[in-house]
């Protein structure tokens, strides 16, 4: 059975410019190419997981300016469902992103239309009951989010949450998560003093104090899962000749929730996982280098020697 996915979050433009260095404060630099590709880390997870393989849906919202149609057609021509994507006055989300020659990245968000989500409606809920796995992440309001999570929480779908941007977040959210997905940095935010952010098995202990379920995203390390009743994996990177990391974690966190959604083993998920990390790292761009489950398996086994 297909896995059923719903990403709950924001869909941006994303106006991408290359540098062989980044700007220091107060620095300008020159740059190499500009292009404009849509993105926004819900519809990328979105884009991730139905390449991944999920049928897939989308909760979010688009404003009413140009940039408002690639943004649909983002979503529509990798196969997901947008009947739950709504049309606000105003502009559409918008990201600013310089990468360097070494596919390291800054990037500033304008949220515009993502802002204004507030109210989850009937038809809302019902395509978030029909899921396997909700997937949210913190660049649309708080509310909205915790609003999402409880729902699916009432409808028995899994919550996944991937807590990026970093910011505190408010205990009835934290109590509706079933899986939480976050870096170093994001989990220090949640849950460690700043001088030992650094002890990636001492953050996993103070997040599960936190939510039932830990993904903790090491970069070029790889991953480690931990959950409360002891659990503990760890798995490698996947090694590739990164061009371009700016989707990688979206990637990352797309093909986890499709894994979990059709309940593999958590070793086996965290490696597919990875490598679909790894393949979206060797293109520019963000959605359009999100990878096929084709390109995922076929990394997942030349790296870690299985196949899917």
């Amino acid at each position: 059975m297909t896995a059923r996915v719903v990403v709950v979050g924001s869909t941006n433009l994303d106006l991408v410019v290359t540098a062989p260095a980044l700007p220091r404060p107060g620095e300008t630099v020159l740059g190499d190419e500009f292009t404009t590709v849509p993105g926004g880390k819900g519809a990328n997870q979105a884009v991730a997981a139905a390449r991944a393989g999920a049928a897939c849906a989308f909760v979010g919202a688009v404003g009413q300016d140009s940039f408002a149609a690639p943004l649909r057609a983002n979503l529509t021509g990798a196969g997901i469902d947008v009947r739950r994507l709504r049309e606000v006055p105003g502009p559409s989300g918008v990201a600013l992103i310089a990468v360097d020659a070494t596919a390291e990245n800054i990037i500033v968000v304008a949220p515009g239309a993502n802002a204004k989500l507030s109210t989850l409606d009937d038809d809302d809920r019902a395509v978030i009951g029909a899921a396997d796995v909700m997937l949210c992440q913190l660049e649309i309001p708080l509310p909205f989010v915790t609003a999402a999570a409880e729902a699916a929480r009432a409808a028995g779908t899994t919550v996944m949450l991937n807590a990026a941007p970093a910011r505190p977040l408010p205990a009835e959210l934290l109590a509706a998560v079933d899986v939480l997905v976050v870096n170093q940095g994001e989990a220090a935010t949640l849950a460690a003093p700043a001088d030992r952010a650094d002890d990636p098995q001492l953050l996993l202990d103070e997040l599960l104090v936190l939510v039932p379920r830990v993904v903790l995203t090491l970069g070029a390390s790889g991953a480690l899962y931990g959950d409360r009743q002891g659990r503990r994996v760890a798995v490698d990177a996947v090694r590739v000749k990164a061009v371009d990391t700016t989707a990688a974690g979206d990637a990352f966190t797309g093909a986890l929730a499709v894994a979990l959604a059709e309940r593999r083993p958590v070793e086996e998920a965290l490696r597919w996982a990875c490598a679909a990390g790894a393949a979206c790292a060797c293109r520019p761009g963000a959605s359009t280098a999100l990878p096929t489950r084709d390109e995922i398996d076929s990394l997942f086994g030349s790296a870690y020697g299985a196949r899917t």
